[in-house]
């Protein structure tokens, strides 16, 4: 458990990739503005601000967990919905430390274990890495399903708006896989992605299960805006399944509650085991269900094509969406049969009733992280 440049570099990139999606969302919504689409322009400034409130909440709440920073300030920086940054500074700066002012003697593993730099350095990661989970599915997925609507129902189009869908279908993705590495990075006994193409396999497993699915709300959404209670309904069963699992990722009722929320909404777009527990099952049956619902919703689309009043290729809109699901579901068979992490186990252990994890039998009694952390009560995959 080291934290590399790569990952400070990639730290970086995210503060960039951060700032410039709330200038595109800001710039957008000045587009709407002057253009007089006003429920447009509300819709994105919207999405934008309840997905800022949503990270800022759960920023503030672990750092008065923590015990790291006085509360005096660093609330007023998070109403000022720029708790965020202080995140980040912290992280570049214990991550600069650990990936380049240490060597091998300094911060050598010591009875088995991580050295506090490269520690505080990983934890740092991984938490922002969560709050850009939620960022993505609050916010992003969100205003993706907006563009798309606002593209198919417009008379006209230009490049940019075809390449910016693309480039967020993209980011949403790289947020889920980049959350994924920061897991297994977090947690001793979970082992890290074996090479690059695991890593490939996984993305295209999401970005294009993903993609099939938005496309999908997008052209239910035009045939009809009451067809979102579609949407409600599926927030609801996500709702019950993530309190069937019984969470206990916050250390209070009122943030659990917010959190149990957003696992809902995150459940309505891709999977992820709630608790940690073995996964074959609840994954057959949500993207059965996928399958299900993708069928109906193609079925109505072309019942009620002259809805559409040819300002899209719906036939074409409709074979991506097929294409990209049965691309998306090969994917995700090859992932977990062929390139699941757990593959290169050669251990299995048993961690309490109905939860099982694989260690790598060269790590040994005493590789166990015994500390809290955060992402032991999360998503995992």
């Amino acid at each position: 458990m080291r934290y590399t440049k790569q990952e400070f570099a990639t730290m970086v990139l995210g503060i960039v990739v951060y700032v410039a999606d709330i200038g595109a969302d800001l710039w957008v919504a000045n587009k709407y503005f002057h253009e007089g689409q006003y429920l447009w322009c509300a819709l994105t400034l919207a999405t934008g601000l309840l997905s800022s409130l949503v990270v800022q909440y759960f920023s503030y709440t672990w750092f008065k967990d923590d015990g790291t920073h006085k509360p005096s300030w660093i609330s007023s920086l998070h109403l000022l919905q720029a708790g965020i940054f202080t995140r980040y500074w912290a992280a570049l700066k214990c991550g600069y430390q650990a990936a380049f002012k240490t060597n091998n003697l300094e911060d050598g593993l010591i009875d088995g274990c991580t050295s506090p730099i490269h520690k505080s350095a990983i934890c740092a990661m991984t938490d922002i890495s969560m709050l850009r989970l939620f960022r993505a599915f609050l916010e992003s997925t969100p205003q993706l399903i907006l563009q798309i609507y606002i593209l198919m129902t417009s008379d006209s189009s230009t490049p940019s708006q075809y390449v910016t869908i693309a480039m967020s279908f993209c980011g949403i993705s790289c947020a889920t896989v980049d959350y994924q590495l920061a897991l297994r990075k977090s947690l001793p006994e979970k082992k890290n992605f074996p090479g690059i193409f695991s890593k490939l396999i996984y993305l295209f497993y999401k970005l294009l299960t993903l993609t099939s699915w938005i496309l999908c709300i997008a052209l239910v959404t035009v045939l009809s805006i009451t067809s979102l209670v579609l949407l409600v309904f599926l927030w609801l069963l996500s709702i019950c399944w993530v309190l069937k699992q019984h969470t206990t990722f916050c250390t209070s009722k009122g943030p659990e509650i917010v959190y149990r929320t957003i696992v809902g909404i995150i459940l309505i777009f891709t999977f992820f085991n709630v608790k940690g527990e073995k996964t074959k099952i609840p994954l057959i049956v949500y993207y059965t269900a996928r399958g299900f619902i993708t069928a109906t919703i193609l079925y109505v689309c072309m019942s009620c094509k002259s809805v559409f009043n040819g300002k899209i290729y719906l036939l074409s809109v409709i074979m991506v969406v097929i294409i990209t699901l049965i691309l998306g579901i090969i994917f995700l068979i090859s992932y977990y049969a062929y390139f699941h992490p757990r593959n290169f186990y050669t251990q299995d252990v048993v961690d309490g009733p109905g939860i099982y994890y694989t260690q790598d039998v060269v790590d040994g009694p005493g590789s166990e992280r015994t500390e809290n952390c955060r992402m032991r009560g999360f998503l995992m995959q």
